[in-house]
């Protein structure tokens, strides 16, 4: 239970919980964990009319949001508009079928780092990765944010963009508000890892080597049957993780010269790694888009985001010519984006033409003209003239937030379609580093 919540008791407490409201937050973004900020990317990417999450923006960062109720498949709560009135907003997000959670209950135990994780009130971003690759998505993508309310708006109106901008800091504090929308409670979901951990350990123990036997065939009775054939065994299912090779004896000399076993472990390493992505991608009844790392550079970013020996690491520092603290920047964009924030890093390019229109119109409408912050433009990014922080526009219309950090540029968040949401990323604390309030957005 958060801080925020309010005492729920008897059976209902694990089906539907209720926050009391947040207090007036100015000068501040919504959401600081990762999963917070997926949850507006959902948002900013379903609405239609980008006037009406600006003006929900408002509401919330006032104060308007009542108390806020959370059970599966709805999030409820009472919102005063923009003329007093209080309106009941509503936000539906599909639930899990039963199926669904089996196979996410049997994956999670698989792995034990997940559990601790979620028993700290953390959202590991490889639960969600490994989730996907079963057919899961906790995290809501475009268009899964159904707004209902009773203004009798059709498509998202500031009073559920104002319910969904509050939701953002409820989901900071606490994941399992998002497991609850999506149909489990806290309680019951960590009732069924309990329960499915101790299974997994009574089969571990029962397990030896001649209960994994294969029964053998009788060599008279294989010769008799000549060249006829038997059917070919059923393809294994998909390994739960990728494999972990062998380790090398780092003590011993090379046999061979100029082999590096600290890197070649690396490299083997990685492999298993893109090789079980590569499987389950191709298994899944809908596959995806295999990328393929073309650029050496690149590769080495996405090597080092998985390296911890320091040898290599300064090796792929080296041979990527970025140096250490050039590497260091590009491990963090691609943990934040992969590719795409990979490329926002390196490449300055001219906006012009439509996408330079997109763009002023988006910064136009981000901000009351009163409280619009100066910004100097050079290429794609935008750089605030009183602060440390800056925008860089992605060639997909995403807008980037960066920070300036011991005379730096570095990647501050994750991608999003409104600029005012990004610049609050690049500023921490709602502050500037001069000790003056970033002005109120919108």
């Amino acid at each position: 239970m958060t801080g925020r919540e309010d005492e729920t008791a008897g059976p209902s407490a694990d089906v539907e919980r209720t926050f009391v409201a947040f207090p007036p937050a100015r000068g501040r973004g919504f959401a600081v964990s990762w999963w917070g900020q997926a949850w507006l990317t959902a948002l900013e990417e379903s609405a239609l009319d980008l006037r009406q999450l600006k003006a929900g923006r408002r509401l919330a960062r006032g104060g308007a949001v009542g108390a806020v109720s959370v059970r599966p498949g709805r999030i409820t709560a009472m919102v005063r508009g923009r003329d007093r009135t209080a309106h009941r907003a509503d936000v539906l997000v599909e639930p899990l079928a039963e199926a669904q959670w089996e196979r996410f209950l049997d994956m999670a135990v698989e792995r034990a780092g997940h559990v601790a994780a979620l028993l700290d009130r953390e959202m590991p971003p490889h639960l969600v990765e490994d989730a996907s690759v079963t057919g899961i998505d906790l995290l809501p993508g475009l268009g899964e944010l159904e707004p209902e309310c009773a203004c009798g708006a059709w498509d998202h109106c500031e009073h559920t963009a104002a319910l969904c901008y509050q939701v953002a800091r409820l989901l900071d504090e606490d994941p399992f508000v998002l497991f609850l929308m999506r149909g489990r409670g806290e309680q019951a979901l960590l009732a069924d890892l309990q329960v499915r951990g101790d299974t997994a350990s009574a089969d571990a123990t029962q397990d030896s080597p001649a209960s994994r036997a294969r029964p053998g065939v009788d060599a008279t009775e294989a010769y008799a049957t000549g060249d006829i054939l038997p059917p070919l065994p059923a393809l294994p299912e998909l390994p739960t993780e990728p494999g972990v090779p062998p380790s090398l004896d780092t003590e011993a000399a090379p046999g061979v010269a100029g082999v590096d076993p600290a890197a070649l472990e690396v490299l083997a390493a990685g492999t298993a790694v893109e090789a079980h992505r590569m499987l389950a991608e191709t298994l899944r009844d809908t596959p995806g888009t295999v990328s393929e790392l073309t650029v050496v550079a690149q590769d080495a970013v996405r090597l080092a985001a998985g390296a911890s020996d320091a040898g290599v690491i300064e090796r792929l520092a080296e041979g990527s010519g970025r140096g250490r603290e050039g590497l260091e920047t590009a491990v963090r964009a691609w943990r934040l984006g992969g590719e795409a924030a990979l490329s926002v890093l390196d490449e300055e390019w001219q906006v012009e033409g439509e996408a330079l229109a997109r763009a002023r119109a988006a910064l136009e409408s981000a901000w009351d003209e009163d409280e619009r912050p100066p910004l100097r433009r050079d290429g794609n990014r935008w750089t605030a003239e009183d602060a440390p922080a800056q925008l860089r526009l992605g060639r997909d219309g995403r807008w980037w937030p960066y920070r300036e950090e011991a005379g730096r540029w570095v990647p501050a968040g994750a991608p999003v379609r409104d600029p005012a949401t990004a610049l609050a990323a690049a500023e921490p604390d709602g502050h500037r580093t001069d000790g003056t309030l970033v002005p109120e957005g919108p």
